[in-house]
């Protein structure tokens, strides 16, 4: 049980997807404000499928058949074809929060493929594939979170001409990632 709590909280905070790992970048650079609580909501429900269904898949089906090279070619079309199905479900269930127009960012983001790959390369069990994948995706909405409010600040504040627009957002993402650099002592293994 600590072991998945830890293994949970290193993944939303310590070994961040987007800025430990590049992954899911696209996705934050590309969110609108109106749209980043369905954005998060919509990535965390996606990578928790896809990881817990891939975990599966993987090692239920394609170890047992030897076909693990395969693992690529079963975790992509598993992904895409959970966004829309998913994306249903959601505004059924949050009707106050819009889900138009998140299919492409869904599609884009590199981190939902990611968390099915390392839970597949990692086989410590399914509990700590959930927890990864759960954390993954909380990590994600944490950041999209942080990273609209310092966009938002800067749009409030006076950003030199050269500095305005996607320089500045990155700038801001380099900051956001020193900042997460401080959780890095949070747990020793």
């Amino acid at each position: 049980m600590t072991e998945t709590l830890l293994t949970l909280i290193s993944a939303a905070l310590i070994n961040n997807f987007v800025l430990h790992w590049p992954l899911g970048v696209d996705p934050l650079l590309g969110s609108e404000r109106r749209q980043i609580h369905a954005l998060g909501i919509a990535t965390t429900c996606l990578m928790l499928i896809v990881g817990i269904l891939g975990y599966a898949l993987y090692h239920w089906l394609l170890v047992p058949l030897q076909l693990t090279s395969l693992r690529l070619f079963v975790f992509l079309p598993l992904s895409v074809l959970l966004i829309a199905p998913l994306l249903t479900v959601l505004a059924r269930l949050f009707s106050t929060l819009t889900f138009e127009g998140l299919w492409p960012l869904l599609l884009g983001n590199a981190g939902v493929l990611g968390v099915a790959l390392l839970n597949a390369q990692e086989d410590k069990g399914l509990f700590h594939a959930t927890a990864l994948s759960l954390g993954a995706g909380l990590g994600f909405w944490l950041v999209l979170s942080l990273f609209q409010d310092l966009r938002q600040r800067t749009l409030d504040n006076d950003v030199p001409l050269p500095f305005r627009g996607l320089p500045i957002d990155l700038i801001g993402a380099g900051l956001i990632a020193v900042v997460f650099l401080g959780f890095s002592g949070l747990i020793k293994t």
